[in-house]
């Protein structure tokens, strides 16, 4: 019977065999394919200062994270939502004179306070690839093909991307569509709710045909490239055809030009990645500054949890059961050639018990009756 105790907080789950292996399985091939692009792995701790992991992206608060007192400093320490500023801090440190640009992956477990109705786990794990030293067109490339190069190594499929321009407001707002400095977070708002009468109540009536330049990328960027006044979207218009012609038709990909939900901290591109059977979206990316130093990056962040839907079943691997007094010489290059053993430890156990699916007799390996 289950004790109250035995009980798991809400939003927190235990990965039991048949999980754990598949998140395992696409931890490793997903980090296999940034390795083979010359992604150096890095794993920075669980818990850092507060004020650290605050202050190395905009947009990242502490507000959601288990906070602490180190008894050690008396300092707040926070159990980290994100690995991403955390490389921000790894470049702006110990490996601030590598050579640029940098290329750093990572995967590792993060923590929320609170969770989302979309997304009610509150711990993840997380698993991304960070382009230190370059924000340009070619970096973007290459960290959206890494990106879909990695998912495709886990085994999904039906893969879809979603562009946007995080700081289009912004860009507008200069210029183009003039917007005194207390309405463009208004106007920001208004534009992710996608509500029209609300924007015209903030003063961004001519923010208005925004709102319908999202859809399949081919029209939408025709659509937004009909809104540009006076060219100023045009170098972002260029490159985000260069990228989509990068992509290829490896993904579906659409364009959304004022999402910006998740994109807080990016600068002139983001992307969101999905793919079929996933439940939602499989994780962000796009360039943005380390706090701090003010250095450009380009990178992603995937969450496995959300991909586990989206993946292949897993085919069982073989069990091959080890009687008493067997030949250990003989289970030991069994175990080499990548099989899998269970030894008995009593006369009482069987193969069945023990869920095994081969035999070791003598020096044969057989499968059981």
């Amino acid at each position: 019977m289950t004790k109250t105790d035995d009980l798991l907080p809400i939003g927190l789950e235990d990965r039991l065999p048949a999980v754990a292996r598949s998140i395992t399985a696409a931890m490793r091939d997903a980090l296999g394919a940034m390795d083979s692009h010359g992604y150096d792995r890095v794993s920075p701790p669980l818990v850092e200062f507060e004020r650290s992991l605050a202050g190395r992206m905009d947009g990242v608060s502490t507000q959601k994270q288990f906070r602490f007192v180190d008894p050690a400093s008396l300092r707040t320490l926070a159990l980290r939502s994100d690995i991403t500023p955390q490389l921000g801090r790894i470049a702006s440190t110990n490996m601030a004179t590598a050579q640029r640009p940098l290329r750093l992956c990572y995967a590792g477990e993060v923590t929320t306070m609170v969770a989302d109705q979309l997304a009610p786990a509150r711990q993840r794990t997380q698993i991304g690839a960070e382009l230190i030293g370059a924000d340009t067109v070619a970096a973007a490339s290459e960290i959206v093909r890494l990106a879909l190069e990695a998912v495709e190594a886990t085994g999904a499929r039906g893969l879809s991307l979603d562009f946007t321009l995080p700081d289009l407001v912004d860009t507008l707002a200069t210029d183009a569509f003039p917007l005194e400095a207390d309405r463009i977070e208004a106007v920001r708002r208004e534009l992710d709710t996608k509500d029209a009468g609300g924007l015209v109540s903030v003063g961004g009536e001519a923010y208005l045909p925004l709102i319908h330049a999202a859809g399949p990328f081919p029209e939408a960027i025709e659509r937004l490239r009909a809104i540009d006044a006076g060219g100023v979207l045009a170098s972002r218009i260029e490159a985000l055809e260069a990228i989509a012609e990068a992509v290829g038709d490896r993904a579906r990909i659409t364009l959304d030009p004022t999402e910006r939900h998740g994109f807080e901290y990016q600068s002139w591109f983001g992307f969101t990645l999905y793919a079929e059977g996933a439940r939602r979206s499989l994780g962000r990316g796009g360039t943005y500054s380390i706090g701090g130093t003010g250095e450009a990056a380009t990178g992603f962040s995937l969450y496995l949890d959300a991909l586990l839907p989206a993946l292949p079943a897993m085919p069982g691997r073989d069990l091959v059961f080890l009687p008493l007094g067997h030949d250990s010489s003989k289970a030991a290059a069994l175990r080499s050639e990548g099989r899998r053993t269970a030894a008995a430890l009593s006369d009482s156990d069987t193969p069945a018990q023990l869920g095994c699916s081969h035999i070791l007799q003598g020096s044969d390996c057989v499968p059981c009756a």
